[in-house]
């Protein structure tokens, strides 16, 4: 019976999840990690309390997969350095970085270079459009510190794509 209530919700808002996930990762290379949203979903489903919306819950647990998934890159890469491999990082492959248009993967590489809990917030408000409240729930934050935040990280990220953008010329 869970299970086809999260097919239901797998339905309605995996594609918000996948981009969400795209952004936060920094990779078009997200459906396992949408899969991984969703097995997680129904594995924890007797957790979800219906205080949140379905969606608010979902990206919640798609934030703490994009964690986790960080920290296995970063694990990755030091292993990776520690053993003198000079590989690039998948946003960095020649394949991933051709199918970006150039004002994307500026963007791209900008909001990477935010600090975590400035890319959170910037994902969920400025491009998943999460309201305020939506945010906070989602964050485990007050709704003021979302508002603060996300001013000051669109201004660190407009700092960002200038350097970005100043570095290509």
């Amino acid at each position: 019976m869970n299970s086809n209530i999260i097919s239901e919700w797998f339905y309605l808002y995996n594609k918000d999840i996948y981009h969400y996930l795209v952004y936060y990762i920094g990779s078009s290379d997200v459906e396992d990690l949408v899969q991984e949203v969703f097995i997680r979903a129904i594995k924890g489903f007797d957790t979800f309390q219906q205080k949140a919306s379905p969606k608010t819950w979902l990206f919640s647990i798609a934030r703490h997969v994009g964690i986790d998934e960080m920290r296995k890159r970063n694990r990755l890469r030091m292993k990776q350095r520690n053993s003198f491999r000079d590989e690039q990082s998948d946003m960095e492959t020649p394949e991933n970085l051709l199918q970006l248009n150039e004002n994307n993967k500026l963007l791209y590489q900008a909001i990477q270079s935010l600090k975590a809990n400035y890319r959170d917030v910037v994902i969920l408000r400025g491009i998943k459009e999460l309201s305020v409240s939506e945010t906070a729930s989602i964050l485990n934050w007050n709704e003021n510190k979302v508002r603060t935040t996300y001013h000051r990280a669109l201004k660190s990220l407009q700092k960002s794509i200038g350097g970005f953008s100043h570095e290509k010329e």
